[in-house]
């Protein structure tokens, strides 16, 4: 168990640093969700690699009648859920078809700037880091922050915020706010909605 007072890296690096067709991969996600460096790209995967372990064990003793292994089945399908990043009813084979990109999906940082809060991924990291942002009234500075299911619509300017003028330079045009709330509102609907069949899900399997 190490001591509290030294923290533990929160991330894996890949094991072979030189490959073209991941670090590609990397520099389009940092551009696409305005990440700060590819440590946060690490973090994800980790989290992510976390999920699909544990659902490839619980897959392992699916046949079981042990309470234990169907209680936790049912608190990492919870879990998942309340993140939002599995609809309803999910499996774990739905686990075992997440991406990075689901977590990434999920960070406080892009669903401010899916709100229209933000012009830009990169203007809405800024905006939280400098304190514009709050949830439920509670001021939030970590870009990083994974948003829950509930969390999404308590998402707004702080009270105190100069953002709060509809007129200043700062905040996104009208247009565009609507724009990426209708984005925001049409992916909440997709994961609500009908799983993937349970044939394709299969073959996205890995």
């Amino acid at each position: 168990m190490g001591k509290p007072k030294f923290s533990r890296k929160k991330y894996e690096t890949p094991s072979h640093p030189w490959q073209e067709d991941r670090i590609k991969a990397e520099n389009e996600l940092m551009k696409k969700y305005g990440l700060k460096n590819k440590r946060e790209i690490w973090k994800a995967e980790t989290i992510l690699r976390k999920y699909r372990g544990q659902a490839r064990k619980l897959l392992a003793k699916i046949g079981s009648d042990d309470p234990q292994v169907k209680r936790e089945i049912k608190q990492l399908l919870d879990h998942l859920t309340r993140y939002n990043i599995l609809p309803l009813n999910s499996t774990l084979d739905d686990v075992l078809a997440l991406t990075t990109e689901d977590i990434l999906a999920r960070r406080l940082q892009t669903i401010t700037y899916l709100k229209g809060l933000a012009s830009t991924p990169k203007h809405a990291r800024q905006l939280i880091a400098h304190g514009h942002i709050a949830i439920d009234g509670r001021k939030i500075t970590i870009p990083s922050y994974r948003v829950t299911k509930d969390e999404e619509n308590k998402i707004e300017y702080v009270s105190t915020s100069p953002l709060n003028d509809v007129s200043h330079p700062a905040r996104p045009s009208t247009d565009i706010a609507s724009t990426l709330s209708k984005k925001l509102s049409d992916k909440s609907e997709v994961a609500v909605g009908d799983k993937t069949p349970e044939g394709e899900k299969n073959s996205r399997r890995r």
